[in-house]
Formats: structure tokens, C-alpha cells, sequence
């Protein structure tokens, strides 16, 4: 039984068969990304720490505009 693969065992794998897979949560994630800035800086002024969620959206891939719609967009309705 073997535990440990080499890099010489990925060109083994189909990469076009996990495609179909693939794509659709990174074009999600993209999308969310782009919408979440555009709510973002459409509300610049309303809104608290602007770079700091700009950061967070950019760099946390899908859970970065999540948390910005659930944590982010509540900031402004205190002030």
C-alpha cells in the first residue's frame, strides 16, 4: 500500500475531467467578489473601514464577500 504520492503521479490525472467542477465555484467566487466591491464602494461613505473590507473581499476568496454581506453591510445601519 502506498502513502505517499510524487509529482510524478500527477500526470496520471485527468485535469479536464475536475473542470467541470472547478469552474463553477471560482466563477461564483469571482462573482461574489465583484458584487461585494461594487455594494462596497457604491456605499463608501456609509460605510466603516473601507480598505480594510476591500482587503478582506479581495484576498479571502469566496468567505471574504460572505462575511462582508453578513458582517459588513450591518457596520453602517449602527452609525
Amino acid at each position: 500500500m502506498q502513502l505517499h504520492y510524487g509529482i510524478n503521479d500527477l500526470k496520471d490525472v485527468d485535469i479536464m475531467s475536475f473542470l467541470p467542477i472547478v469552474l463553477p465555484v471560482i466563477l461564483v467566487g469571482f462573482i461574489l467578489a465583484i458584487v461585494a466591491l461594487i455594494d462596497l464602494y457604491k456605499n463608501k461613505k456609509s460605510r466603516n473601514n473601507v480598505l480594510i473590507w476591500t482587503l478582506i473581499i479581495i484576498f479571502g476568496n469566496t468567505i471574504g464577500p460572505i462575511l462582508y454581506f453578513v458582517i459588513g453591510r450591518k457596520d453602517s445601519e449602527r452609525v
